[in-house]
């Protein structure tokens, strides 16, 4: 069964642009485009795709909030969200991947990446670009909060220590895995325990509390 994407960018040729890509990857199917944020959540809501793809800066609704509406806090049945911007718009993203998308690239990432991105949303796993993950996430450390996250009431072990730092900078679960000389099965475990101490809805929400509280440095 392919996997349903909904592409959401104001710029027509952004959009034919993802559409030819995603053609050309084994099943992945485009179920529909939207030029603006309320188009995108609308059709969203409407056809039910498996990921989104999510500009930042659209018209009518930005990329944010439509993005807080479809993923964030309180939603019911989110749709996973992947956004996709340029390097020049680090606040943006930061915004996006508060108000709940699951990972982020650049629209130079290629088609590889891309579907990379697609198919780890679809498994609850988050990919984001490893080429500008320490940049957007260490600049914006604590950037949102008067002071540091509180620590979780039951501590990290050192081993969730370690897969905390391995996620924090980009790296999928296999090469997680590969890294700590784990099983896969291992690493989700560490992350499925890791997301329930922090409460963090997803992998980024983990990354940035590394960030924020100083233990992921450049």
């Amino acid at each position: 069964m392919s996997i349903r994407v909904l592409v959401a960018d104001d710029q027509d040729l952004v959009r034919t642009g993802l559409r030819l890509i995603l053609g050309t990857l084994d099943g992945i199917e485009v179920v529909g485009e939207a030029r603006d944020g309320q188009e995108a959540v609308r059709l969203a809501r409407e056809l039910r795709p498996d990921v989104c793809l999510m500009d930042i800066r659209m018209p009518v609704l930005d990329g944010v909030e439509a993005t807080r509406q479809l993923a964030g806090p309180g939603v019911a049945d989110p749709v996973a969200v992947v956004v996709i911007t340029t390097f020049d718009l680090d606040e943006y993203v930061h915004g996006a991947l508060s108000a709940g998308a699951t990972g982020f690239l650049l629209k130079d990432s290629g088609p590889e990446l891309l579907g990379e991105a697609i198919r780890a949303a679809t498994r609850g796993d988050s990919l984001i670009s490893p080429s500008i993950t320490r940049r957007l996430l260490s600049t914006f450390a604590g950037t949102g909060r008067a002071a540091p996250p509180a620590q979780p009431l039951d501590p990290l072990t050192e081993r969730e220590e370690q897969v905390l730092l391995t996620l924090a900078r980009g790296r999928t679960n296999a090469e997680i895995a590969a890294e700590l000389h784990i099983s896969l099965s291992t690493v989700k475990t560490h992350i499925g325990s890791l997301m329930a101490k922090l409460g963090a809805r997803n992998r980024v929400e983990v990354a940035m509390w590394g960030y924020e509280t100083g233990r992921v440095r450049e």
